[in-house]
């Protein structure tokens, strides 16, 4: 029994460092998508959320209201630091101009601050 109990266990978390950051980043964007800057906000260093408040997060970051889709790629990682390249399907704001989505890459830094991957936000 406590063996069935441990494999259930095993197989909640991510194996790696790599499969850690890419759930993690598709929850981070999905919350950005829906306009949910408090989830955003949960997914930052406790370093960065020690000296930034929720509201300071909003008003500096806002919402992603014009990404269409995002999809992490390739995660690459290091001891501390990871990287997420995304793709993001966006829809250009230009005045006058009603273009569709446009495919996009970004590299994002997420770092291991206390056991947990967190999306890395400058100060």
């Amino acid at each position: 029994m406590s063996a069935l109990l441990m494999a259930g266990c095993a197989t909640m978390a991510p194996a790696t460092p790599e499969a850690a950051v890419e759930k993690r980043a598709t929850a981070y964007w999905q919350a950005r998508q829906a306009g949910q800057t408090d989830k955003v906000y949960a997914l930052t260093p406790p370093s960065y959320r020690k000296v930034r408040t929720l509201e300071q997060f909003r008003l500096q970051f806002g919402t992603a209201a014009a990404v269409k889709g995002v999809e992490v790629t390739k995660v690459t990682c290091e001891p501390e630091k990871c990287v997420a390249r995304l793709k993001l399907s966006v829809t250009p704001a230009l005045a006058g101009l009603k273009m569709g989505n446009v495919d996009t890459y970004l590299d994002e830094i997420w770092l291991l601050e206390d056991g947990q991957w967190w999306h890395h936000q400058d100060l």
